[in-house]
């Protein structure tokens, strides 16, 4: 059947982490953006320990102004 897509959450969460840097949120103004009453989320996110669900990728796709697949790493090979 061939290569089944797979998400790499490590290089998933460092992409999230350099895209909040590089438009200037704090990890505490993500989580007020997201309505999350702690940030535990976000550092789950941006240290690959858990994955954004498909409408928190939407909302980070819409907060910072990038497609879905600039967001989301593949695995390679």
């Amino acid at each position: 059947m061939g290569n089944y897509p797979v998400i790499d959450p490590v290089a998933t969460g460092i992409n999230i982490d350099g895209m909040r840097r590089d438009a200037g949120y704090s990890v505490a103004a993500m989580a007020e953006y997201f309505g999350f009453a702690t940030t535990n989320a976000i550092y789950k996110w941006i240290h690959g320990t858990s994955m954004p669900t498909l409408d928190n990728v939407m909302a980070l796709s819409m907060l910072f102004g990038v497609s879905v697949n600039d967001i989301v790493v593949m695995k390679k090979g």
